[in-house]
């Protein structure tokens, strides 16, 4: 496996650094101030990839590899396979959220239809250079991105692009987070965020990642919230609408879109969605394979819904109503499912919804996940 625990902050003995690449290290080690918090456990386990061990020959093919259920990557012409390759990522869960903190050399990328069709993956993708520049098309528009700049795109478009030498701070946010503003969101597609609210984005995502080891799990569900509001912001005041976004919608996206704008309706079943997207019953079971079929993924949706609203101090309705909308006919039922779900009770988060530290899901720390970065994607969900 393509996996270490060392820290990568050096390479390999005979394998340089490009010449240009900032030497740095991410942080890992709890900082002095937060010495009266270390009774608190952290959140976050981070995941960890890099070719830094591995032989030569075998480096790209394990950076491709774990990179195959996102794109397909290519060493640039002059580069041969059997040459080193250096990659690493380091990865971060905040429940559904991704973030990587990458170093890699050159290399070339393409996200295309035939990927779409077959993969789970319609996130949205917020992504800092630190340093090195990237070249990306999205419907024969090609989008610069160089240090200091932040771009956005979504992942359920295919793509395709070349990056030189880079360290990179990459954020995949799930489709459904931001569901509610997806029109908006697929006009930003391959955008460079600008202005004063990318600037607050970028500061935001500074400050986080400085932090990462030190957050508690209490302090997830709040951060996912700035997030996402400030990525909506950014894309907002960096786009014009444009009604003709789901021609490039992938079959994924359009099906999550779909569930999100009819999750509380009675006909949300597996026929109804099949002649609403136009796509089989088959296809619509590999569609949400991953996420152990779509009733299921869809039974989730509603559950992470009834949390949100439970969590929201200005939400009176009874316990009873809100498991009726999601789904629940029987109190008694929402309440085992929820419980299960998230560890805590229904009454319990709502117990906590006007706290200072409000209670998040039982965090995910202790997770196992697989090996690719389509793992660390995915098996959150």
């Amino acid at each position: 496996m393509a996996t270490r625990s060392g820290s990568g902050d050096k390479p390999a003995e005979g394998q340089e650094w490009p010449t240009h690449m900032e030497r740095r290290r991410w942080p890992r080690e709890p900082s002095p101030e937060k010495e009266d918090r270390l009774d608190v456990p952290p959140a976050l386990v981070p995941l960890r990839f890099s070719t830094q061990d591995l032989p030569p020959k075998e480096q790209f093919k394990a950076w491709r590899s774990h990179m195959a259920p996102l794109v397909d990557v290519h060493l640039p012409d002059e580069r041969s396979p059997d040459d080193s390759f250096f990659a690493e990522q380091i990865g971060w869960r905040l429940d559904d959220i991704l973030i990587v903190q990458q170093r890699a050399q050159a290399y070339s990328y393409v996200r295309d239809q035939a990927m779409l069709r077959s993969s789970p993956i319609d996130h949205w993708n917020v992504g800092m250079f630190r340093s090195g520049r990237a070249w990306t098309e999205v419907s024969r528009h090609v989008t610069e991105t160089g240090p200091g700049e932040i771009f956005f795109r979504s992942l359920g478009s295919p793509y395709r692009g070349r990056i030189t030498d880079s360290i990179a701070v990459l954020v995949f946010l799930p489709y459904e987070l931001l569901a509610g503003d997806a029109s908006l969101l697929q006009n930003a597609n391959n955008v460079v965020l600008s202005g004063s609210l990318a600037e607050l984005l970028i500061s935001y995502i500074n400050g986080l990642e400085a932090n990462l080891s030190n957050l508690t799990a209490a302090e997830v569900p709040r951060i996912i919230r700035t997030i996402g509001d400030m990525v909506v912001a950014c894309a907002a005041s960096s786009t014009k609408l444009n009604n003709n976004q789901d021609q490039t919608m992938g079959p994924m996206e359009r099906a999550h879109r779909y569930i999100h704008l009819n999750l509380h309706s009675d006909n949300l079943t597996p026929d109804v969605m099949c002649r609403a997207l136009g796509i089989s019953r088959t296809r619509l079971y590999q569609l949400f394979e991953a996420n152990g079929g779509v009733l299921n993924y869809i039974r989730k949706r509603r559950l992470l819904q009834a949390y949100a609203d439970l969590s929201n101090p200005s939400d009176n309705r009874p316990i009873s109503q809100i498991a009726e909308a999601a789904g629940f006919d029987v109190a008694a039922n929402f309440t085992r499912a929820f419980s299960h779900e998230f560890g805590l009770s229904p009454r319990e988060i709502r117990k906590t919804a006007a706290s200072e530290h409000p209670t998040g899901p039982v965090a995910r720390a202790t997770q196992r996940y697989g090996t690719t970065i389509g793992d660390w994607l995915t098996l959150g969900g």
